[in-house]
């Protein structure tokens, strides 16, 4: 266990920042579950209305730091594309 003051901080601040991070993740990873059960199921129209909040979503995440700007930029791309090949 932590022996200073600024070691119990940072234990503290881990913690919270953890916390925070899950449930942007889970967010996100629930917003792009949503999209792709979307496509697989052929919905264009749901498909077409879940991809902006989407994609605003996985911005959002990499902004913050909790995923990387490349693994966003993969996703989105591969959203986009998913739900273009519906139509």
């Amino acid at each position: 266990m932590a022996n200073h003051k600024s070691a119990e901080k940072r234990i503290r601040q881990t913690a919270k920042r953890r916390l925070r991070n899950r449930q942007k993740m889970t967010r996100m990873r629930s917003a792009i579950k949503k999209l792709r059960a979307a496509v697989a199921e052929g919905d264009q129209k749901t498909a077409q209305e879940l991809l902006q909040p989407t994609l605003s979503i996985v911005d959002r995440t990499a902004q913050k730091g909790v995923i990387h700007g490349n693994k966003a930029a993969r996703t989105k791309s591969r959203l986009v594309y998913a739900v273009s090949s519906l139509g």
